[in-house]
């Protein structure tokens, strides 16, 4: 009996392992996207509403994430904030990091800005409503949603970990892994910026 049951449980384990992985992540074409449509939004940050047209002519890394993370973001932000240090000061000026909320509970443009601008001034920090949040995370091929067992208040979210890189009509051009290199993340913004 448990010569069967060992091999169910294997191929189990196996096959929700592999739908778990389709459901978290963007299905790649060669890392380069060609599928979500993106497009423009506009949310609130410490300094208002901004838009992504706003940013036309610059070169923009967008990333999902909340302040509460305990890992994983804080990693994405300081290997986007790595690269932007490694930018001459002209090409700076040409690009923007932005971190959508994925928890509008929480996350206030107040406590966005607080936290990007310690990984790095040319990180915006930007929320909306949930609504808002949904449609644009819908559009990115953003999946997000509290984990199962948070209680209330102390609750952690899971969430897509990629950078999204726009170019400067705002259209994705290009997603990087949550492990990307701060020397990789250079080559793209440099790629791009030459075009």
């Amino acid at each position: 009996m448990n010569k069967v049951i060992i091999p169910i449980a294997i191929i189990a384990l196996l096959l929700g392992l592999i739908v778990g992985n389709y459901f978290w992540k963007p299905q790649p074409k060669s890392g380069v996207y060609v599928d979500p449509p993106g497009g423009d939004f506009t949310l609130q940050s410490s300094s208002g509403k901004i838009s992504l047209t706003d940013m036309k002519g610059k070169i923009a890394l967008l990333y999902f994430g909340y302040t509460f993370c305990p890992d994983v973001c804080p990693t994405s932000l300081s290997r986007i904030a790595g690269a932007f240090k490694k930018l001459t000061p002209a090409e700076l000026e040409q690009v923007q990091g932005i971190m959508i909320s994925v928890d509008p509970e929480r996350d206030t443009p107040e406590k966005l800005a607080e936290y990007t601008k310690f990984f790095h001034p040319k990180i915006l920090g930007m929320t909306g409503s949930k609504a808002q949040i949904d449609d644009i995370a819908k559009r990115y091929d953003v999946v997000y949603r509290k984990a199962e067992g948070s209680n209330a208040t102390g609750y952690l979210m899971d969430h897509t970990s990629f950078i999204y890189v726009l170019d400067k009509k705002g259209k994705i051009r290009e997603f990087l892994p949550h492990d990307v290199s701060m020397d990789a993340i250079v080559v793209v913004i440099r790629k791009l910026l030459k075009e």
